[in-house]
């Protein structure tokens, strides 16, 4: 009897242990898996249990804040595309059935936010229809070229551009940045480019052919053909040449960009292709940064400081070109004239800024026309990253035309010459104002036409620094100075002129005061 009480109790437990096994292998748990719609679905049978936890990390371990509602995870932020995401998910169980199967249960999955993906970024819209672009699957927004965000409802995968393939859009070019879901923020914009077929449109470029360039902007070029059957092993020649390294970015796809200072400041690029060229302008620096440049590098008569200003780089020196950084510009020299102080405006050209560009082009063998072109930038920020300073000073000339007419030369903050000096007759006068020095030549053959109408021929004219039209400081021989005698120039004793000459340097200002 006790043996079989024995076995049969046995064989209850045996029976009891088998079933509660089953049940904790068999009792239902949590299940994470990817959304249509949110970050994640979170599936809870009957008798799971509740969430008790639930935590979201970014790919750097951030918390990422979501919320759960009817089972689907949100975010309650903007997510990237592509951005993968670690999710937690913490059940307690049932109190009644904890004790078997566990109180809780932990479940962790990554998740990786949709990307949008163009099929094609080379369109072949037929003539007269819409330009659209088609998506591996449905997006809810997008924006193209940059514009306005456009919502689509539950979403597309055919998106039109919001034009035709016809007139001058036969060929084009624009960008394209989309999201899948509501919650993401939107892709990385693509370029995509279009050919009509049959068009005589060939290449498309970006930025447009004939917009105006940033230094340092790509420039990308997509033919309607490969680029291999274009341009064979050769690369398209930029004029002027410029540092740089071309790219090819798929068969019909090629990107230049520019390396150390870009493109040339205020100056046309052209791009040499079989059959064609294509032009675009570069911007232009900015005049204010030119006179900082100007001004630290020792050919302004003022100074300019930058408050915790960082030794300059390529890359800040052409940020700088665009936009010149703040600082405060002050006199080198405690006696400037107030004739050549009002002349003086940050920002703003005027003719000392030419007179020191037209010095600049002068001390580095260059035409001395005066205007900031690309040689004129490259050459500032050159000397302005090798530290190289100009040493000669500042000069300064201003003639009174009061009798007794004179004439002084300011040097680095003092008046060195004063000579009594000849100005204009009545018939041909001294126009008054103030101009850079454009020519400087110790002798020279003066020639012309008198009031009168008959011709004069000096030659042997000495120490000639002419600053407007055919008038100069040289000297001359007068039996006096001091009164209107000459045809316009600014005649001086020998002596004078002698002392001045060397001092009047390409673009040193001479002011005429009535």
């Amino acid at each position: 009897m006790l043996r079989r009480w024995f076995l049969t109790a046995a064989c209850f437990g045996l029976v009891l242990a088998a079933a509660l096994g089953a049940a904790l292998l068999a009792w239902p748990g949590v299940g994470v898996a990817a959304s249509p719609s949110g970050v994640a679905g979170i599936s809870l049978h009957t008798f799971s249990g509740q969430v008790e936890r639930l935590s979201v990390k970014d790919s750097d371990g951030k918390p990422v804040p979501v919320v759960l509602r009817r089972n689907t995870v949100w975010p309650r932020v903007r997510l990237a595309p592509g951005e993968r995401l670690t999710i937690k998910v913490r059940i307690r169980r049932p109190s009644w059935i904890g004790w078997l199967v566990g109180r809780q249960e932990e479940q962790t999955m990554t998740v990786v936010t949709p990307r949008p993906h163009l099929r094609s970024t080379l369109l072949r819209p037929r003539r007269g229809s819409p330009v659209s672009v088609s998506f591996a699957e449905p997006v809810s927004r997008i924006a193209v070229g940059g514009g306005r965000l456009q919502r689509l409802g539950a979403g597309r995968s055919v998106v039109p551009l919001g034009m035709r393939a016809s007139g001058n859009s036969v060929a084009g070019t624009t960008t394209v940045a989309a999201a899948v879901r509501p919650w993401e923020k939107l892709s990385e914009p693509a370029r995509v480019a279009w050919f009509v077929p049959g068009s005589r449109t060939s290449v498309v470029a970006e930025p447009a052919a004939g917009s105006r360039l940033a230094p340092l902007a790509p420039l990308t070029l997509t033919f309607a053909r490969p680029v291999a059957s274009v341009l064979g092993s050769r690369l398209p020649r930029l004029e002027p040449a410029m540092p740089g390294r071309w790219a090819q970015v798929d068969s019909h796809t090629l990107t230049f960009r520019p390396a150390g200072l870009g493109l040339g400041l205020g100056g046309t690029e052209q791009i040499r292709l079989p059959g064609q060229t294509l032009t675009w302008t570069v911007a232009p620096g900015s005049i204010l940064r030119l006179q900082e440049l100007l001004a630290r590098l020792g050919y302004l008569p003022v100074r300019w400081r930058q408050p915790n200003g960082a030794p300059p780089t390529v890359a800040s020196e052409v940020a700088a070109a665009m936009s010149a950084p703040d600082g405060a510009f002050s006199w080198r020299y405690p006696q400037t004239p107030g004739s050549l102080k009002a002349l003086w405006k940050p920002g703003t050209w005027n003719v000392i800024t030419q007179g020191a560009v037209m010095r600049f082009e002068n001390v580095h063998g260059m035409g001395t026309d005066g205007v900031a072109g690309p040689r004129v930038w490259r050459a500032l920020m050159h000397d302005d990253l090798a530290g190289r300073r100009s040493d000669a000073g500042y000069n300064y000339v201003f003639v009174h035309e009061t009798v007794p007419q004179s004439l002084s030369l300011w040097h680095n903050g003092r008046v060195t010459v004063t000579s009594p000096g000849n100005t204009g007759i009545p018939e041909s006068p001294t126009a008054p104002g103030t101009w850079p020095v454009f020519e400087h030549i110790p002798v020279g053959t003066m020639s012309g036409t008198n009031p009168d109408g008959t011709h004069y021929n000096d030659p042997g004219i000495r120490w000639i620094s002419y600053f407007h039209g055919g008038d100069a400081l040289h000297e001359f021989p007068r039996a006096s100075f001091g009164t209107p005698q000459s045809l316009g120039c600014v005649e001086l004793p020998e002596a004078a002129a002698a002392a001045v000459w060397p001092y009047t340097p390409i673009g040193t200002l001479v002011t005429i005061e009535p």
